[in-house]
């Protein structure tokens, strides 16, 4: 609740300020030294009421809400003056007097959107600045993947290279052993015929 107050307050605060500005001079026009003044502090509440809009309430329901402020303080200010014409020096109510006081409503509410604007725009950048972090990091974070996978697709070759060769070795050994134990074998039975030729040629003697 309290949170929802103080989102309405710079609304509230800057549709005061736009409805106060039909008190001052007129002339908006007229750059002497006090106009100037009192114009520029009054375009910078409003600035800052803009800025706090979008921070507060997003710049699309915010844009909503300053958009009718200003149209609202208009109305309201163009029926005020017309009910006290004596004291805003308006007896000729005539359409340059209303534009008059309606531009500089109008004005000051731009200065609003202004604000909002210049609010918004520290977000964006604020985002982009984050996302660009993040794009580095998520790049950073490939290479390292990358690295990774070669080191382990490295690892992977060594071992299988390394299996390869044992199991090369084994063979030779296997193949080695069988063509020991051939020889062997040939020699046994060499050795088998020659005892039995001097078996028989004893026995025929």
């Amino acid at each position: 609740m309290k949170n929802a107050v103080l989102s309405y307050l710079s609304p509230a605060v800057l549709s005061v300020l736009i409805f106060i500005s039909n008190f001052l001079n007129p002339n908006i026009f007229t750059f002497n030294d006090n106009n100037y003044a009192v114009w520029f502090i009054l375009s910078l509440f409003c600035f800052s009421c803009g800025w706090l809009i979008d921070k507060s309430l997003g710049w699309q329901f915010g844009g909503k809400v300053l958009f009718s402020i200003t149209i609202a303080a208009s109305i309201i200010s163009i029926s005020f003056i017309a009910f006290f014409s004596e004291y805003f020096s308006a007896e000729n109510l005539s359409s340059e007097n209303l534009i008059l006081y309606s531009l500089r409503n109008v004005t000051l509410g731009c200065m609003g959107f202004f604000g909002m604007a210049v609010a918004e725009v520290f977000i964006l950048q604020k985002n982009l600045n984050e996302c660009e972090i993040r794009r580095e990091m998520d790049t950073e974070n490939k290479a390292n993947i990358k690295k990774e996978a070669e080191l382990i697709i490295k690892e992977a070759d060594i071992t299988a290279k390394g299996i390869i060769a044992t199991a090369e070795t084994e063979a030779r050994n296997i193949i080695l052993k069988k063509e020991r134990i051939e020889l062997e074998l040939k020699e046994f039975i060499q050795i088998e015929k020659e005892l039995l030729k001097k078996y028989e040629s004893e026995e025929t003697d």
